[in-house]
């Protein structure tokens, strides 16, 4: 973990904003132990709505000439990225001059995964003076804990689903490819790429429905974890209702994600609609957070 830097000398929290709910809970969570906290959201990402009564300064990505003024401007030095962004093509940053300056570095960058592209990002800006830190160091509240979240436990049957996964996982991570695997009685019915966790469960609930997934109804874990090496600053794995949601249209038992190393996103409304759709959520061992 980044060595903590006292807080009369670090300034305001920057936080850099994409979908979700995450950036805003964040926030919150960041205020409540006294940090001034700075929102930047990015257009096409964040959801205006979520940002009307709040201050802010909107992003268009690429703009990284603007972030660096209106950061510096404010006295921050502390930078998390935070929330759900659909990678854009090359072409569709909105390019300012820094970014054109950084423009060969940033080409180099777009050649590889996410984890690939994020930690480029995150370098890009610790040249220009920043501290880039992880969501989790700033709220530790938001990672998921050992053991399950509700009322209902993995199966032996579950828990070799999930050691397989997580088996996956480990084996696929230096492929930058995804951070989740569907398994089910020991096959690995979908890999997460980069459709991300709810359009791969939406793959194996249509797979069912037509007859290519025939394990009974309540076989079969969805299994998230990050990539060997991966910079938890960034992009960590993370799980929400929707999760939760696309895991029951699936027809699968439960969620299993690495303790101290994913996010819950609403864990309260998490664990709800995990009880009310009677699958588990576990955290499980084997990774904690830097």
């Amino acid at each position: 973990m980044t060595a903590a830097i006292p807080a009369a000398e670090k300034g305001p929290l920057a936080l850099i904003c994409g979908g979700g709910s995450l950036p805003l809970t964040v926030a919150d969570l960041a205020a409540k132990r006294g940090e001034k906290v700075v929102l930047f959201p990015l257009h096409g990402a964040a959801n205006p709505r979520d940002f009307e009564n709040r201050p802010h300064q909107w992003l268009h990505i690429g703009q990284i000439g603007r972030f660096v003024r209106l950061a510096r401007a404010a006295g921050c030095n502390d930078v998390v990225l935070i929330g759900s962004v659909v990678r854009p093509a090359f072409w569709q940053l909105r390019l300012d001059l820094r970014t054109v300056i950084a423009l060969p570095r940033i080409a180099l960058g777009f050649r590889g995964g996410d984890n690939h592209l994020l930690s480029f990002i995150g370098r890009l800006l610790e040249g220009y003076g920043f501290r880039m830190i992880g969501a989790h160091e700033v709220a530790p509240e938001i990672l998921v804990p050992q053991g399950s979240l509700g009322h209902l436990q993995p199966t032996e049957r579950d828990r070799a689903d999930i050691h397989l996964g997580l088996d996956y996982l480990r084996a696929a991570g230096p492929f930058d490819i995804g951070q989740a695997v569907v398994v089910a009685n020991k096959r690995v019915l979908a890999v997460e790429a980069a459709e991300g966790t709810d359009a791969m469960l939406a793959r194996v609930a249509e797979m069912r429905a037509s007859g290519r997934v025939r394990t009974p109804v309540g076989t079969g874990v969805v299994i998230k974890a990050p990539k060997p090496g991966q910079d938890l600053r960034f992009d960590m794995p993370s799980i929400g209702p929707k999760t939760v949601e696309g895991t029951a249209r699936a027809g699968l038992a439960g969620v299993a994600v690495l303790a101290g190393s994913t996010i819950a996103a609403e864990p309260a409304e998490l664990v709800k609609a995990a009880d009310r759709a009677k699958i588990f959520v576990s955290g499980e061992s084997g990774g904690t957070a830097r």
